[in-house]
């Protein structure tokens, strides 16, 4: 009787191996977890392509294996995001809707967006995986960040009208998820300035976009910028969140040019867009990144779906910035004497 029982057990074990996940995933440890997943997502690519310019819901499978071999096959639905993408990039970035009757066990995810290349090549690639970097170094230096999970996908059109191919890309946590982890709440309705804002965190974003060389944000129209206020005080100061580092000097993507009111004439040209602050409340959040220099730099050093030669040319850039920090007069100059009045 006792080794009946035993079998049944193993025999479960072994349906929900090949089966998938008995239950619906847990989404923050979904986005704690660095691992790679291989995901087959098929729809209508040819529509997403020719009526990215009006997007609209339509519907997708996906398949997603796991590390540990267990598989999650759901029906999902797709739309095209995004500004730039939509009117440039071969495929636009996209909105994957998991909350769905049709999709129980990847429903927890909710509606989050799929960044991949602007275009299907290796290079599209390197630069998905350098933006992709850009958000893991933001989770070392603050946990009012983003989190992020690596896929390798292959797109097959539903249709067989558009050529099959794969490509890394990557998810961003729900903005939900990300506030409830920091005990806040998203704040959707109201526009703030930037000096209305948590000036510990404005100051931790603006040097970490400079960090990066990244200009292509904006507090007060909300331009690749979220805000949350905590769930004890909804009348606090909000907390600024930066995402969309695909601009960023750090990639170096071919497209990607400074603003026009800007003066700079490359985005690997850094241009400080904080506040000017006194040196003592500079140094707090300047500390900050001395203390994870180590860390980002290591990140990087080994992160092995890049290059030679891509990761070298980041950690130089990451060093200009170190040069910077780490000389007081040279901060000082930056952060205080070039910053805004």
């Amino acid at each position: 009787m006792i080794k009946c029982g035993w079998v049944i057990i193993i025999f479960l074990l072994h349906c929900q191996v090949i089966t998938g996940q008995a239950l619906p995933i847990n989404s923050q440890q979904f986005f704690l977890d660095d691992r790679v997943i291989e995901v087959t997502f098929t729809t209508d690519i040819k529509k997403l392509r020719t009526q990215k310019k009006n997007p609209a819901w339509q519907p997708a499978d996906i398949v997603m294996m796991f590390s540990d071999s267990s598989i999650i096959a759901e029906q999902i639905r797709v739309r095209p995001r995004g500004i730039y993408r939509k009117n440039n990039c071969e495929i636009a970035a996209l909105l994957l809707g998991f909350k769905n009757t049709s999709s129980p066990k990847l429903s927890p995810l909710k509606n989050i967006k799929l960044v991949g290349g602007c275009g299907s090549g290796s290079k599209d690639e390197g630069l998905l995986l350098k933006e992709y970097v850009a958000y893991k170094m933001y989770n070392f230096i603050s946990p009012m960040s983003f989190r992020v999970r690596l896929l390798h996908v292959t797109y097959k059109d539903s249709k067989q009208r558009a050529r099959t191919y794969s490509q890394y890309a990557f998810l961003i946590e729900d903005m939900k998820d990300l506030a409830d982890r920091n005990n806040c709440v998203e704040i959707k309705s109201k526009k703030f300035n930037t000096e209305a804002t948590n000036r510990k965190q404005i100051n931790l974003v603006g040097i970490f976009q400079y960090m990066i060389g990244n200009t292509d944000w904006a507090v007060t129209v909300l331009h690749n910028i979220k805000l949350m206020a905590s769930k004890n005080d909804t009348l606090a100061p909000p907390y600024p969140i930066p995402y969309d580092f695909d601009y960023a000097g750090l990639v170096n993507a071919d497209y990607a040019v400074p603003g026009e009111n800007l003066d700079i004439k490359s985005v690997t040209d850094r241009l400080y867009r904080g506040y000017a602050r006194n040196i003592n409340e500079l140094q707090v959040n300047l500390d900050i990144f001395k203390e994870t220099k180590e860390q980002l730099m290591f990140y990087v050093k080994n992160f092995r779906l890049l290059g030679s030669g891509e990761k070298k040319q980041m950690i130089r850039y990451l060093e200009d910035f170190y040069d910077i920090v780490e000389n007081r007069k040279t901060a000082r100059s930056v952060f205080i004497d070039k910053a805004l009045k």
